[in-house]
């Protein structure tokens, strides 16, 4: 199969593909590239601001989720649309798991400076201490998926998060239980 072309932006391309597009339409929802496809001077994110940058990788990558009622309230929940393309095949048109492990360590990963910057968890960076990822069926390249991510609980320098992936359809390709733990002291 083909790669697909991204036009333009990413919110362009996502909002050209009607199941994506229903979803950037709510009312409320608060949008933007992560975070993680920025390239930054130290290095950090430079897999996926760099090596998995491009037109047979990662094509497109768009954040987004709703805003609290309340700027008091934490962010619950986030979703990440992707374009897949064929450089990251395990198999012919098929995610390579270790893709597919990466995604999703990187959904649950986005509520951490969300929260961050709206002062519900502390400024100290954070590192995956596990992450438990279970495949249920193939996730495909040359295609558009959903990455969704909940907090399901904090504890102190602890926070546990689920992420699963989905089709166009809202099938459930893989999960993952998350464990990200606070670092004492710089890297």
């Amino acid at each position: 199969m083909a790669d697909p072309q991204v036009p333009g932006s990413d919110y362009e391309h996502f909002a050209s593909i009607p199941w994506c597009a229903e979803h950037l339409r709510r009312p409320g929802v608060i949008m933007g590239s992560p975070a993680c496809r920025l390239p930054k001077a130290s290095g950090e994110d430079s897999l996926l601001a760099e090596t998995l940058q491009g037109q047979t990788t990662f094509l497109a990558m768009l954040e987004f989720y709703e805003e609290p009622r309340s700027p008091t309230d934490r962010v619950e929940s986030i979703k990440l649309l992707l374009t897949l393309g064929s450089g990251l095949n395990g198999h012919p048109d098929v995610c390579h798991g270790g893709i597919v492990s990466t995604i999703l360590d990187e959904v649950t990963g986005l509520l951490i400076p969300i929260n961050q910057q709206r002062g519900f968890m502390p400024e100290i960076p954070h590192m995956t201490a596990y992450l438990n990822t279970t495949f249920l069926r193939p996730v495909p390249t040359c295609a558009t998926i959903l990455a969704q991510a909940k907090i399901v609980k904090v504890d102190g320098r602890k926070y546990y998060s689920e992420g699963w992936i989905e089709d166009s359809s809202g099938t459930i390709l893989a999960r993952a239980e998350v464990l990200y733990v606070g670092i004492k002291s710089s890297l």
